[in-house]
């Protein structure tokens, strides 16, 4: 297990309307165990099949605690812990903790893929490491449960637990756009895993136009592909929930040419009196 502790000072790239950055968070966490797994596992990330591979995030879990209470210079720290659940599967826990306790928690579940044809994302599938060794932890309930989310959110099965945000049949129109190669990609041609939390509070923002910043109690991501630079995705809300006290929503990602799934986001968020 690869284990580290950092400390930040909350300046203008940490910091947004609603406090901590959730779309900074996510980036640096995933630096943080991007920088985890090349150390733990000293590979250079050849697969057997000879082609380059990648650390791929398939789920994403983000409790917030007090993200909106973090404000210019406030100094905060993140502690990373990785480890390995399976062959090419590694899960880094982050704890985000400032003066006055725990402000956020973020499960990070990734696999290594590779690219069957290159420049191609839609050529993406998993790669193999036989050199690569170390322990292999057990699969705890926390990263089982990701796991079968993601899985019937993608299959869109009815009991995929979406009713215990108390969600509804939302009747909101689809939102269509053509993400942005110098914003919205990486730097292997990817579209970014961060990108898809701001596709999310895009579509939000456009849909309902919360002007009091509710504030993030939890987000869940999980990727089921991606898309080449160049095409469109639809982001549709299935099912939601607004009043005066919060608004949750299960919003899904799809490629606009295909409409092919490549993501589920579940948001639940506390809104402000004025």
């Amino acid at each position: 297990m690869h284990d580290h502790a950092s400390s930040y000072r909350a300046g203008m790239p940490q910091l947004n309307l609603a406090g901590l950055s959730e779309n900074w968070l996510l980036k640096e966490c995933g630096d943080r165990h991007w920088d985890a797994l090349a150390r733990e596992t000293q590979s250079d990330f050849i697969a057997d099949e000879g082609s380059r591979a990648y650390a791929a995030f398939t789920s994403i879990r983000l409790h917030a605690s007090g993200i909106h209470d973090v404000r210019e210079n406030d100094t905060f720290g993140i502690r990373t812990a990785l480890s390995r659940i399976g062959p090419v599967r590694h899960v880094s826990e982050h704890r985000v903790e400032g003066g006055r306790g725990e402000i956020a928690a973020l499960s990070m579940l990734s696999t290594f893929v590779r690219r069957t044809e290159a420049r191609r994302n839609r050529s993406v599938a998993r790669a193999t490491f036989s050199a690569l060794k170390g322990h292999v932890a057990p699969m705890s309930p926390l990263v089982a449960g990701m796991q079968d989310r993601a899985r019937r959110l993608r299959l869109r099965e009815h009991d995929a637990n979406v009713a215990a945000l108390g969600l509804h049949d939302a009747a909101c129109a689809p939102l269509e756009f053509v993400p942005c190669p110098y914003n919205d990609f990486n730097g292997a041609d990817f579209l970014y895993f961060a990108s898809f939390q701001a596709f999310v509070d895009r579509a939000e923002w456009q849909t309902w136009r919360l002007h009091d910043a509710p504030a993030l109690v939890s987000r869940e991501l999980h990727y089921h592909g991606n898309i080449d630079v160049g095409e469109s995705i639809r982001l549709t809300f299935r099912r939601a929930f607004l009043d005066d006290t919060r608004i949750a929503h299960w919003c899904e990602i799809e490629r606009g040419s295909d409409g092919r799934k490549i993501a589920d986001v579940l948001t639940h968020k506390t809104r402000r009196r004025a």
